[in-house]
């Protein structure tokens, strides 16, 4: 699978709520084939910001473009035709579905053969093959992170979105799930990410935000702002 070469770029956007902004001029850009990475205290409005980027928070001023097109405005369905999908944190497959009609949603729009997707997905999540007939709702919550990121990978994206993509997650399974979002990236799809565990994020990322109270504090390369020591003192637990 190989994605097209497109660049998203954040410009000075506001927006939230009902009438209160989150956001409040947020800048930011992620090239093709790129790992960018957003991090910050809690209220930053880092979920707020991806959620914003896809659609499903509305945006007051600013502008969301990717592949030279302008998105802002658009719904959430014709932003997935664009080649972005989005991973949220929560509630994030069907309970009630099987693993294998979870990852046939994800392609719900799509009017081609898939399965050479399904192969593919099977293939980096090997653990989901013996559960494609269990209900989605019964799995672990690593389990659970890998169907909601075979889904979106059904529709052949160029950009990922993962919000919180370890979030309540064991180390061990939290490894595993850096290591296909790596593997993932090297098939030439660009993710763009909030994560909670900073610190290993940043090692990889080659774009790193730091968010405070909806706008930009900070910008470098992940390990660049990974060994500033005074970002690791305000926003990473006091050092590395």
């Amino acid at each position: 699978m190989t994605a097209n070469a497109r660049a998203l770029t954040v410009e000075n956007v506001f927006g939230g709520y009902g009438g209160a902004d989150i956001l409040n001029g947020l800048d930011l850009r992620v090239g093709p084939g790129e790992i960018a990475l957003i991090i910050g205290p809690n209220g930053a409005g880092k979920s707020t910001a991806i959620k914003a980027i896809f659609g499903l928070v509305k945006v007051r001023a600013g502008t969301v473009v990717y592949g030279g097109e302008n998105l802002t405005g658009l719904r959430p369905d014709q932003i997935v035709h664009r080649g972005m999908c989005y991973v949220p944190q929560e509630h994030n497959v069907f309970p009630l579905l099987t693993v294998h009609e979870n990852l046939e949603m994800g392609a719900f729009v799509r009017t081609d053969d898939f399965s050479h997707q399904l192969e593919m997905v099977y293939e980096m999540f090997p653990a989901l093959v013996e559960k494609r007939n269990v209900q989605a709702g019964t799995l672990s919550g690593g389990q659970r992170q890998m169907v909601a990121i075979g889904r979106a990978l059904m529709m052949e994206p160029s950009l990922l979105l993962l919000d919180e993509p370890t979030a309540g997650l064991s180390p061990i399974v939290m490894d595993s799930i850096f290591e296909k979002i790596r593997e993932i990236n090297g098939m030439g799809i660009a993710i763009l990410m909030v994560e909670q565990n900073a610190k290993k994020a940043l090692t990889f990322a080659d774009r790193a935000y730091v968010l405070v109270m909806g706008r930009k504090r900070h910008e470098d390369s992940g390990p660049n702002i990974l060994a500033d020591p005074e970002v690791a003192e305000m926003f990473l637990g006091g050092g590395k």
